[in-house]
């Protein structure tokens, strides 16, 4: 199961968080400034998976930004590898590289998870509820 979904840049400042099951606020901060000391600490040459507490830490790196899923000890650590880099791919197709609104991330995010389950990840299927609200608004 998926427990959280961190995007943060090179200087560890996070950019979007989701988190799938109840954190204090208090303690939201103290998580994801361990959890990216962690990964940002890492050299390029080691693993994107990492032990972490009671987590699994998965993690990819895109240009500036570091996108870092904590996961159970049963999740599969590839699929979930797989699943950030189908998520970045989606935000591509939508954004075309351009500077993006979080709201719609959000939307995305919530398209391709639920609960903490990947329930889509088909690109059109992800992007219909945001083309359907581009074009109401057009």
């Amino acid at each position: 199961m998926i427990k959280f979904v961190l995007m943060v840049n090179r200087q560890g400042q996070t950019r979007l968080s989701r988190y799938f099951q109840p954190v204090e606020l208090s303690r939201r901060a103290a998580l994801e400034a361990d959890v990216v000391r962690c990964c940002l600490s890492r050299k390029k040459d080691q693993c994107s998976f990492v032990e972490y507490k009671d987590y699994k830490l998965v993690y990819r790196q895109y240009a500036a930004l570091y996108i870092v899923v904590g996961v159970t000890d049963s999740e599969n650590e590839l699929s979930v590898y797989e699943l950030v880099h189908n998520f970045v791919e989606v935000l591509d197709k939508y954004f075309s590289r351009i500077m993006f609104n979080l709201d719609r991330v959000h939307i995305i995010l919530d398209e391709m998870i639920q609960n903490g389950h990947v329930v889509e990840t088909n690109r059109s299927r992800v992007l219909a509820p945001l083309t359907a609200l581009d074009k109401m608004v057009d």
